[in-house]
């Protein structure tokens, strides 16, 4: 058959340039023994810091029922999970704790415990270890857990630094509040009010709706735990089984009437309405490679198939998944119109109105359960918890490709992605 001058030189370019966007869509598809699967995902409700079901759970509380949980949803011998990654950020004895709760929840002193912290994205570093791990062939199967008890562990700020450093500009804005970077977003880049409450109320909204449609439950491991009555002391049993941040009925106007959280900082646009909420609550990603899926008979759900990390200015951080998400689509030679799922933490309307607007990405993609805004943001779970919504929503909405990312305080942004075979 003849080809024309065209189609000849669409064939030349497909065999100079085998990473075109078709070809690398297809080959992240596919489906090869050594690819790194997940197998579980599930997360805690996440809960009011300081009013919520969990406010008197301590770290332990959140680790050794969920890591039951995932143990129960298992076929095999406990005993070949290798190693439990644990990402948490406020709690300053979380190496033990983390290991004794593992061995709590009935796995062997056989597997072994790690910990990470990078502030937001510490979830997602667990998960990233662990498929790194089973990548490389340290470990077959692993468990990634992102968990925060922001009740009972607070963030008391950064600690002193000695006066050279402070000397250095770049430094200094490493010991600011986020709050302050939310501002220096808004004010560096035009974001209005006005569109960050419009973002905020949308995902009070989505998140409303998925609420009520019960579409949560295919992703939240109910627990039950001690609660302290505030009026009179007492200590009862309290099923945790909802996000309880999620406010009916929000629109933009009544957002609107939220006076500044933070009128020393200008353009003061950051509200109790429009930022993340502080929250408590874990998340668990269980990955091993296929081949060893396959072996022991275990259901798949997906496959985590790359991430990425950058850093820039921590004056502005909240723009982070603005520059990780181009630099992951770019590694992985897709763009932006393959993926069918993005989950951006929201840890502020600006910087969310900032990324969304900057990369070009249609809003009906993006949070499609909603986000931190309307539940919350515990700091390590946040990013395996992302991992575990997108899976249930690609499975909702029988789509396939989903990214993750958020930024990170100090300045960094992280990004992932994923693939559901659900």
């Amino acid at each position: 058959m003849a080809h024309s001058s065209t189609q000849r030189l669409e064939m030349l370019s497909r065999q100079l340039n085998p990473q075109s966007t078709n070809d690398a869509k297809a080959r992240i598809l596919e489906k090869r023994p050594d690819d790194v699967v997940i197998c579980v995902a599930l997360r805690t409700a996440l809960t009011k810091a300081r009013k919520g079901a969990f406010k008197d759970t301590k770290l332990e509380g959140l680790l050794v029922p969920l890591l039951k949980g995932v143990r129960e949803r298992t076929h095999f011998d406990t005993e070949l999970v290798e190693e439990i990654v644990v990402g948490n950020v406020l709690h300053k004895d979380s190496t033990f704790i983390t290991r004794a709760s593992a061995i709590a929840a009935g796995f062997p002193a056989t597997t072994a415990i790690s910990t990470v912290s990078r502030w937001c994205s510490s979830g997602l570093l667990a998960v990233e270890a662990v498929a790194h791990k089973i990548a490389a062939r340290s470990i077959d199967i692993g468990i990634a857990v992102g968990a925060e008890s922001m009740s009972t562990n607070r963030d008391g700020g950064a600690p002193e630094f000695p006066d050279s450093f402070m000397e250095n500009p770049t430094i200094k804005d490493v010991t600011e509040l986020m709050p302050w970077t939310s501002e220096n977003v808004a004010r560096d880049f035009n974001v209005l009010r006005q569109k960050q409450d419009e973002y905020a109320a949308a995902s009070f909204q989505k998140a409303e709706k998925t609420q009520k449609t019960g579409l949560f439950q295919d992703e939240i491991l109910p627990i039950t735990t001690k609660w302290k009555d505030p009026k009179n002391g007492e200590m009862k049993d309290v099923v945790a089984d909802r996000d309880d941040g999620i406010r009916y009925g929000t629109t933009k106007e009544a957002l609107g009437k939220i006076r500044p959280a933070f009128p020393q900082w200008p353009p003061a646009t950051t509200t109790g309405g429009n930022a993340s909420q502080i929250t408590d609550g874990a998340a668990a990603v269980l990955l091993m490679r296929r081949s060893v899926a396959e072996q022991l008979k275990v259901p798949v759900l997906g496959k985590f198939v790359a991430s990425t990390v950058i850093g820039l200015e921590p004056r502005i951080m909240g723009i982070g998944p603005s520059i990780a998400i181009p630099k992951l689509l770019k590694k992985v030679k897709l763009e932006k119109e393959d993926i069918d799922v993005f989950e951006i933490n929201e840890a502020f309307a600006s910087m969310l109105v900032y990324c969304v607007e900057k990369l070009g990405l249609d809003p009906a993609t993006v949070n499609p359960r909603g986000g931190a805004i309307a539940f919350g943001h515990p700091l390590a779970c946040t990013g395996a918890r992302q991992i575990v919504t997108a899976l249930a929503e690609l499975k909702s909405s029988g789509k396939k490709i989903g990214v993750t990312s958020m930024c990170v305080g100090t300045g960094m942004g992280m990004a992932s992605l994923i693939v559901s075979e659900q």
